[in-house]
């Protein structure tokens, strides 16, 4: 699972495949950065769920991203 939370004054992307999490300043940047990491995890064939909180830390959404289908077994399957 890949998160965002408030962190004091900054914003929190966590996630298990890390030890330390990224901080941003905004919470709009690391939204984007959550979605960009879980699209690496989805081209890289793994499935995960992104949860977004809000400044006072209610759940402001929760998303499956679903694993890329495997491109060269695609491939070798139309050739």
């Amino acid at each position: 699972m890949i998160s965002v939370a408030p962190e004091g004054d900054a914003w929190a992307v966590r996630c298990p495949e890390f030890e330390n999490p990224m901080i941003f300043k905004s919470g709009a940047r690391a939204e984007a950065a959550a979605r960009w990491l879980a699209r690496r995890f989805n081209r890289a064939g793994r499935t995960c769920l992104l949860e977004l909180r809000l400044r006072n830390g209610d759940l402001a959404g929760r998303f499956l991203c679903p694993a890329e289908p495997d491109r060269d077994h695609a491939q070798s399957r139309a050739a």
